[in-house]
């Protein structure tokens, strides 16, 4: 089949490759968000999508509004069989959902109806949820909402974290759309409607997402670390300057006397944080200006012992 294939980041590129290396589909088209400024310089950057596209040569639209009439008509001239969006970042209208004889079907990162919406992996962690998968889906005018024609699930692991459940959806989400787009293509696949969503909007994640309060149990923060990293990454405040927390686990017991955020105990391979319900043992860290490193590492040129987190 023909495919215009949307998406903007890393997980869109990984199945963008799935695509450019199945025989079977030819994607005639990449659709991806506009380059924007990076880092301190403020340098535009391309995303990922449009990087694998021009490697691979195929040609590259970043339109700032895809609802635009032009855009629609620019669509129109593939002449594509099908629209695919992963993570693509903008909402399609009604006139490109029905505009190719297949519609419009997304790669979701969850188990829908569960975690719909822009940041369903790190969720899903922060949540505790056991197993969390990818659904295709026929994409219709509500957010996350259309008929399910496939789903893959996983098994999270106990120290999963955002970065490696990424991984493993990005493929797990490749092997699904080439399943569903076989279905599609010989007549065979099945729409299921969702329901109603089980659990709450997987909303976009900002820098301030990460902001630890050290008033919640041990157990909740060491999802939260795991969850949010590599990006946007958990963090607090010692003494005025920032502190990322890359690995931590729960230590039950902690000392009368100790109110959540100060440090209550250091070993040699960490140092211990009170919080609302037991306590943090944090294992790996970086601090402000500094590259990561073991809390073992920092705690060589820092006495924390006492101190409080904000």
């Amino acid at each position: 089949m023909k495919i215009i294939y949307m998406g903007t980041p890393e997980i869109a590129a990984v199945i963008l490759d799935s695509l450019l290396n199945d025989e079977k589909n030819e994607v005639v088209l990449a659709v991806t968000q506009p380059d924007r400024p990076k880092g301190r310089g403020g340098e535009l950057a391309m995303s990922d999508v449009k990087k694998r596209a021009l490697v691979s040569g195929i040609p590259v639209y970043q339109p700032e509004k895809i609802k635009n009439p032009e855009c629609v008509e620019y669509l129109k001239s593939f002449n594509a069989d099908i629209i695919v969006v992963a993570a693509f970042g903008q909402i399609l209208s009604k006139e490109i959902l029905e505009l190719t004889p297949h519609g419009c079907i997304n790669v979701h990162a969850s188990l829908l109806p569960k975690y719909r919406g822009a940041a369903p992996i790190q969720w899903a962690i922060i949540d505790g949820e056991k197993i969390s998968g990818v659904t295709i889906m026929q994409m219709n005018e509500g957010l996350d909402t259309g008929d399910i024609i496939l789903r893959k699930e996983i098994v999270l692991s106990p120290v999963e974290t955002g970065g490696t459940l990424h991984d493993k959806l990005a493929v797990l989400g490749s092997e699904a759309l080439s399943e569903a787009l076989t279905q599609i293509e010989n007549g065979t696949a099945k729409r299921t409607p969702q329901g109603e969503a089980t659990t709450k909007y997987a909303a976009m994640l900002s820098k301030k997402t990460g902001k630890l309060n050290f008033g919640r149990g041990a157990e909740e923060l060491e999802r939260y670390v795991r969850g949010l990293n590599p990006w946007p990454s958990a963090y607090a405040f010692l003494d005025g300057k920032m502190i990322k927390f890359w690995e931590c686990m729960i230590s039950p017991e902690v000392p009368d006397g100790f109110k959540p955020g100060d440090v209550y105990g250091i070993d040699k391979n960490g140092f211990y944080i009170a919080t609302g319900d037991g306590g943090l043992r944090v294992l790996h860290l970086q601090a402000e200006g500094k590259r990561a490193m073991s809390a073992a590492e920092f705690l060589r040129g820092n006495n924390l012992y006492g101190k409080h987190f904000e």
